[in-house]
């Protein structure tokens, strides 16, 4: 009986060990797909996508870049866009402190009329903005009051922010209606000391020079009318 039983458990040990030699030889060697799956080898696909995800964000700064340089090219080059860069990022909105009015020559207008820019410069240290309608009347009595009716503003025309660098300049178009056109009694002629200029969302007025025009007293003669802010050299008028 011991034999039998010794007989049997080297008969099995024996069949146990040809069938792990079968197997060996049926897999060829070559590892499991579990193996393959768990520890992969880094393919140059992953690679890659790691270094794009990972250089996204340069894109993006870049694209921000190319903003500030697009709003840039509405003053002077690339010195001016980092500038006008940092402008837009601060939002900050030019104060009467920071500008000086002047009359420039315009188009010339027509007939009855002339246009001229109303041009306002940075003369701040920093960049700021301006985005609108120059507020614009005659003054005169030597105290700045105001005389006849304040510029209606021309809502059609293009009012873009524009950005300034220290030292650049924003036009508005002004057309100076001529006071002869009126008869003596509705206008009310009067020569002004220049005109009183309110900033685009300013409190603060500024002053400008200029007795070369006639005002009318009476507001029912309009003589002024204004197109929004631009920069120097893209008035269309």
């Amino acid at each position: 009986m011991q034999r039998s039983s010794r007989l049997k458990f080297l008969l099995a040990v024996t069949g146990l060990v040809a069938v792990g030699a079968l197997a060996g030889c049926a897999s060829g060697g070559e590892p499991s797909a579990t193996e393959t799956v768990t520890a992969p080898a880094p393919s140059p696909s992953a690679s890659s996508s790691s270094s794009a995800s990972s250089s996204s964000p340069t894109p993006s700064s870049g694209s921000s870049a190319s903003a500030g340089t697009g709003s840039g090219s509405s003053g002077s080059g690339s010195s001016g866009s980092g500038s006008s860069g940092s402008g837009s990022a601060a939002g900050s909105r030019c104060a009467a402190s920071s500008l000086a009015a002047s009359i420039e020559p315009g188009s010339g207008g027509a007939a009855g009329s002339v246009i001229v820019h109303l041009a306002l410069q940075n003369t701040g240290s920093t960049t700021c903005t301006l985005q609108g309608w120059p507020g614009v009347s005659f003054v005169g009595g030597g105290n700045g009051t105001q005389i006849g009716a304040a510029a209606t503003q021309e809502k059609s025309s293009p009012h873009p922010t524009v950005s300034l660098a220290a030292g650049q300049t924003a036009v508005a178009p002004l057309k100076i209606v001529q006071a002869g056109n009126y008869s003596k009694a509705d206008c009310s002629p009067k020569t002004p000391d220049g005109f009183r200029v309110y900033p685009p969302g300013s409190k603060q007025s500024l002053f400008v020079k200029d007795a070369d025009y006639q005002a009318c007293s009476s507001a029912d003669a309009s003589l002024l009318s204004v197109q929004a802010l631009v920069p120097e050299g893209q008035a269309t008028s």
